[in-house]
């Protein structure tokens, strides 16, 4: 059981910088998963974490010890890579032991720690197999059963599904879930590209983008309270619609229009002041419904119907450019070309300021 504290931490490449001054606290036990585009630098972030790069400036903190020096084979971490990086004439088992034997663990010992990683990954019966006689999903369960038989303070898996199919990304990912929950004591750290992955496995998700955190949340708060544009259209999919809008002063609150000529009056005050001004209007796709009668915030035609079974993608034009879209039951009619009027579920509009920052989401009137 270990917390991991990460104060300023930054990393450049020559004059280029790649972590821009990243602060961190992870308690002991979370499971706390990176996100984030390509090349966002949550690799890089990881990577420095087990010590494989160096930390350029900052401080970071394993149990309160200072690890920035600290070879990684003395940091008390094991790393789970994206590539299974199995030696191909080992066993199973010798693969998940070859680590005690350099530490000069005792063959009981090393027994015990490989049978019971075997046991909790259901490997038992694969043990006397060569990892070319796996599948790729139990090649990775070999990986991790090769990380938890170190007992490590620190679990960090670098996008560990990737090489995976859809099916066994989901089965692997099933297990990881049933891992942490046998193992709550152990801080682990994920990195994905894949915001299923995050949502599904994380305590925590860190979002990060060119090299800074965006945002710090549990899933549900970062999918429900957005701090930013960036956040909002990368959690959740598909994105969160964004549409240009201004806003103004209307009796006890301000009136939001967007650039389709909807508006809804929203119980606060104006963000830029009792004039009010440009901002953005966001809405998820799930929050959108079909208005009765002549109601609805947004009008238009229907240009596509994606149809997915129990949910359908239906894509509006409402004469801004980019479609509105709106994820329906799958059992509603709606026919191309049809005209069509949406309203939004109440409390589910999200505000955002010219800039990008979140203004607030608020109970529609």
């Amino acid at each position: 059981m270990a917390d991991l504290t990460l104060r300023d931490v930054r990393k450049s490449y020559g004059g280029m910088e790649i972590l821009h001054g990243i602060d961190l606290d992870i308690a002991s036990g979370e499971f706390v998963v990176f996100v984030g585009p390509s090349g966002c630098g949550k690799s890089t972030l990881l990577r420095c974490i087990a010590g494989l790069e160096d930390i350029t400036s900052g401080e970071m903190h394993i149990a309160s010890e200072r690890m920035n020096e600290v070879s990684p084979s003395r940091r008390g971490i094991a790393m789970v890579f994206q590539s299974y990086a199995l030696y191909p004439h080992m066993s199973v088992y010798d693969n998940m032991a070859f680590s005690l034997k350099i530490a000069g663990e005792k063959k009981v010992e090393i027994d015990r720690r490989v049978r019971q990683a075997a046991e909790r990954l259901q490997l038992t019966a694969y043990l006397d197999r060569v990892p070319k006689a796996l599948s790729g999903g139990q090649r990775q369960r070999v990986a991790i059963g090769r990380a938890i038989v170190r007992n490590p303070k620190v679990f960090l898996f670098d996008e560990p599904l990737s090489n995976l199919d859809a099916a066994l990304r989901v089965a692997t990912r099933i297990e990881i879930a049933k891992l942490k929950e046998s193992m709550p004591g152990t801080t682990m750290i994920y990195v994905t590209h894949d915001q299923v992955e995050a949502m599904t496995l994380a305590d925590r998700i860190v979002v990060l983008k060119d090299g800074k955190v965006e945002q710090i949340g549990t899933p549900i708060e970062l999918y429900r309270r957005p701090a930013n544009l960036f956040v909002a259209q990368f959690i959740g999919s598909p994105a969160m619609n964004i549409l240009p809008a201004t806003c103004e002063a209307n009796g006890e609150g301000m009136l939001v229009r967007h650039a389709a000529g909807g508006a809804v009056h929203m119980a606060m005050t104006p963000p830029t002041g009792p004039a009010g001004g440009e901002i953005c209007l966001g809405v998820r796709p799930e929050d959108l419904f079909v208005a009765a009668g002549t109601d609805g915030l947004f009008e238009g035609r229907v240009d596509l119907v994606e149809q997915l079974g129990e949910v359908q993608l239906v894509y509006l034009d409402i004469g801004r450019g980019a479609p509105l879209i709106a994820k329906l039951p799958g059992n509603q009619e709606v026919a191309r070309g049809s005209h069509l009027r949406l309203d939004v579920r109440p409390g589910h509009l999200h505000l955002f300021s010219k800039e990008g920052h979140s203004i607030a989401r608020r109970e529609t009137s």
